[in-house]
């Protein structure tokens, strides 16, 4: 009945994250509810082990269908994984409960800009090109691959807001890009976190066939209705992660 669970939740995180990132806030409370004793390492060395399969081939669709930014996207993932790598390293040493009261209000003030910018997204026009769109592509790969090794929730989210706001690009566009980068950085921290001995590999194998289902339905859907469909995902994902994240926070 365990695997059963998490297995279904892993489907819909799939789901969920192939549009515009969020899986986690599915998969890994799923995760905790369901093993409440078990080393937290272990539960997020689990979710990495299913997640990551779901971004890769979200990746790949998304590639036959949009031009992806490869001169620029390829050396930020490259900084991803270094990034993810150092935090998934830090959290085997260190607790991240620290940044929990703090998440909700950086992701409530993605949402209000986002809501108070109309436009926001909705018409691709990137704003650098060259050496300056893959520098400002690495910083963001750094800062949100050692954000998503260390602690997570909201990584694939915040990979589409700073694309779309930062470097021009649609919502379509970013999650497109924000995949390819999250696959980076979930493949580190799995890494790191197997090499430690952190993943159960008999569950993490079966919800991974899960999330792939679920990512191929996500990114079928995203690439058939466009931005304006993504955009609207996301606005409901982010105020979720608000809800979520800020119970976690100042209620338990």
């Amino acid at each position: 009945m365990d695997l059963l669970i998490v297995t279904m939740a892993s489907l819909l995180a799939g789901f969920v994250d192939a549009i515009v990132g969020g899986g986690g806030l599915i998969l890994v409370p799923a995760l905790f509810a369901v093993f409440p004793t078990t080393h937290p390492a272990t539960l997020f060395g689990v979710n990495k082990g299913a997640s990551v399969w779901g971004t890769a081939v979200a990746t790949a669709q998304y590639a036959r269908r949009v031009n992806m930014r490869w001169s620029a996207l390829l050396p930020a993932a490259a900084a991803g994984f270094a990034g993810s790598l150092a935090g998934a390293w830090l959290v085997t040493v260190i607790s991240p409960g620290f940044l929990r009261k703090a998440l909700p209000f950086v992701l409530l003030a993605v949402l209000l800009y986002t809501l108070i910018k109309k436009e926001l997204g909705r018409h691709h026009t990137p704003r650098f090109s060259g050496h300056a769109e893959t520098a400002a592509a690495c910083c963001i790969g750094l800062v949100l691959g050692f954000y998503d090794g260390f602690f997570g929730p909201g990584t694939g989210s915040f990979f589409v807001f700073l694309f779309v706001r930062w470097l021009g690009y649609d919502f379509l566009n970013a999650s497109a890009s924000a995949k390819l980068l999250n696959t980076s950085t979930n493949l580190a921290a799995l890494l790191l976190f197997a090499w430690k001995g952190h993943v159960w590999w008999h569950f993490a194998l079966t919800m991974a066939a899960a999330n792939v289902i679920g990512s191929v339905l996500g990114t079928r859907m995203a690439l058939k209705h466009g931005a304006g469909f993504v955009r609207i995902v996301f606005i409901g994902v982010v105020s979720t992660l608000i809800l979520k994240t800020g119970y976690d926070a100042f209620m338990k």
